[in-house]
């Protein structure tokens, strides 16, 4: 019996940039912060098929981890899903061009009044690339302490907001049980254990390293 397995591509593997023909483009809703677009996109074979995707402005989540090995975790309602989810600080890129540092730094501290001293790139993503093209970049914060000053005035679904700290281990658990679905959360934490069971912490690129999928000002 022959093996049919296709060969395994050359290592390393990477995602590779490409953009088909669009025939024409329409955008028929526009929101406060993301819009929806319809393509008709050219496939391979000369047809064209429609293809709808939400226009997304993209997003930074932070997993901060103390000194005791708990991540700074926020539970929030998320009307979309009809849950309450837990989930690590996270918020949109704002101003085209953001730094996405700059703009995790923000969200740390307008969500948990917390700072940290030592920022690493955990991981970037795309969240739904089949209907989305929302990017996150997920950044390791250590190093952490109260922020300075007084605390963010919050508001709409921010205002029911509950913070906790909890071990990086119970949350992977959680992910892997199937209690924990907030997408950064799982992204977060698994890419951190993964990380110390790989080259270690010290080898996660750097917080202003590239991101081609959102460039940014230095």
């Amino acid at each position: 019996m022959t093996d049919s397995t296709a060969p395994a591509p050359a290592a390393p593997l990477a995602d590779t940039p490409a953009s088909w023909p669009v025939a024409a483009s329409a955008t028929p809703f526009t929101g406060s912060k993301t819009s929806v677009r319809a393509d008709e996109v050219v496939m391979p074979d000369g047809t064209t098929a429609r293809r709808d995707y939400q226009v997304h402005p993209g997003s930074v989540a932070v997993l901060a981890l103390d000194e005791h090995d708990r991540v700074v975790v926020i539970e929030q309602y998320r009307h979309p899903v009809r849950h309450k989810l837990w989930e690590i600080p996270a918020g949109l890129l704002d101003v085209p061009g953001e730094n996405p540092l700059h703009a995790a730094q923000r969200e740390l501290y307008e969500e948990a009044h917390v700072k940290a001293e030592d920022w690493r790139v955990l991981a970037d993503v795309y969240t739904t690339p089949g209907g989305c093209d929302e990017a996150v970049r997920v950044f390791l914060a250590r190093e952490l302490s109260e922020a300075d000053g007084e605390r963010f005035e919050v508001a709409e679904e921010e205002a029911d907001m509950r913070l906790a700290r909890v071990p990086l281990a119970d949350l992977i658990q959680g992910v892997l049980a199937g209690r924990l679905h907030n997408n950064c959360l799982a992204v977060g934490a698994l890419s951190l254990a993964a990380a110390r069971a790989g080259d270690g912490l010290d080898a996660l690129r750097p917080a202003d390293a590239p991101w081609p999928a959102r460039p940014f000002h230095a």
